[in-house]
């Protein structure tokens, strides 16, 4: 048996279950904290597949293995790896507490409505858009991902717990900071857990199931499910389409150019993405904003006329949805191709506007496709008869970025 002890923010490792081992496996702090049995080979955990490979020397000889660990090993931990390589069957697993259930108790919060981000050896920008998504958010952290910066990408009304040495009675930090304050520091290479909270909603409700919540209920929502000017609203069945071909999900950044209403931000946020509408018109940004705080939802409304107020939004969007359209539609389009990582999704309702707009996203190495979008809908008459209503067409266009033409472009 492979015997997997998780250590370092509770008890410390039982001596009982290293007694006989003939390797440990740990990091250094791990292995430093136990007396190892007389004759035992020590491995200090570095890159993972060589001391994976010492693992499976002892293993064909049937000499009994321990791998030391911090917390729970299976939580985005080590049981993974060893699992894959050899077999669940042949792991014992003692887990310890995870760091983020100890982070979440030191603050005296509930974790079943946590969504929980690792940044660990990936890209931080995920753990960024979880973070300006929901209101609680754990994220594991590691070198180049850290609170700095995590504080450095995330909105001013954010607040960082960041949980240091969990488990040293000595050692052990646990501070309250803005996301500015966070960004501002050196933080060394102690930190656990970086936990990320909208405090005004950080409680949260009762919960059925825990992590991350599921899709809502419906979406392409009627239009009268938000606040709207003289019907300028993206129609239900354009949306229901626009939201399938921009495919918004938890860890994604999308835009929403010419918001309008923000009835497609507001549908992409519900389904769990981080969202920026840019929207021109005045009454139009507050119009957006009420309908984010009418369906719950995280919208950064920015006010400006595309393309120009682009170029201050810092991240680039996995997905992006233009509407409106006006003699700037190319420049726009080509600008939100130049910028997104797999998509983008053009609503128009102007005939002349489709080739200009096609050329854009082909032009910029797009694979593009689109169709004409004509609807009736029942109507009722005056009898108790029905008719049907014809809507406006839109044409909607979309473009995939392909491989080839994502070089440069992380992925």
């Amino acid at each position: 048996m492979i015997t997997v002890v998780g250590t370092g923010t509770g008890a410390p490792a039982d001596p009982d279950l290293l007694a006989g081992a003939a390797l440990v496996v740990g990091g250094r702090r791990h292995l430093d904290a136990v007396r190892l049995p007389e004759g035992a080979e020590r491995v200090v955990l570095g890159p993972l597949a060589p001391a994976l490979d010492t693992v499976a020397e002892y293993v064909g000889k049937e000499l009994p293995v321990v791998v030391l660990a911090s917390g729970d090993p299976g939580f985005f931990g080590i049981v993974r790896a060893l699992a894959q390589r050899f077999g669940a069957g042949l792991l014992d697993v003692r887990p310890g507490v995870s760091s983020v259930a100890t982070a979440f108790a030191r603050i005296g919060l509930p974790w079943d409505d946590a969504v929980v981000v690792s940044a660990h050896g990936r890209e931080l920008r995920t753990a960024v858009n979880v973070c300006r998504a929901r209101p609680k958010v754990a994220v594991l952290t590691g070198p180049g991902a850290g609170p700095a910066e995590l504080g450095a990408a995330l909105p001013g009304d954010r607040v960082l717990v960041v949980a240091s040495a969990l488990g040293d009675p000595e050692r052990e930090r646990v501070e309250r900071v803005t996301a500015a304050e966070a960004a501002a520091r050196d933080w060394g290479a102690a930190v656990s857990v970086v936990l990320c909270l909208d405090e005004a909603r950080a409680l949260g409700a009762v919960r059925t199931v825990a992590g991350v919540p599921g899709a809502p209920e419906r979406w392409a929502l009627p239009e009268d499910a938000f606040a709207h000017r003289d019907s300028m609203i993206t129609k239900f069945e354009v949306r229901a389409l626009a939201l399938a071909r921009l495919g918004p999900r938890l860890g994604d950044l999308v835009w929403d150019v010419g918001a309008g209403s923000g009835s497609v931000a507001v549908e992409c946020a519900r389904l769990g993405a981080a969202v920026v509408a840019v929207e021109k018109a005045a009454d139009g940004v507050g119009r957006i904003r009420a309908n984010a705080r009418a369906h719950g939802v995280e919208v950064d409304v920015v006010h400006g006329a595309a393309p120009a107020a682009l170029a201050g939004l810092a991240d680039d969007p996995d997905a992006v949805f233009v509407g409106g359209g006006g003699r700037e539609l190319p420049d726009v389009v080509a600008a939100c191709a130049r910028r997104a990582r797999r998509t983008v999704v053009v609503a128009m309702a102007a005939l002349d506007r489709v080739p200009a707009a096609r050329a854009a996203l082909t032009g910029a190495g797009f694979v593009c496709d689109g169709v004409l979008l004509q609807s009736s809908r029942l109507a009722p008459l005056p009898g108790d008869v029905t008719r049907l209503a014809a809507t406006n067409p839109v044409f909607l266009l979309w473009g995939v970025r392909t491989p080839v033409s994502s070089e440069g472009v992380d992925q």
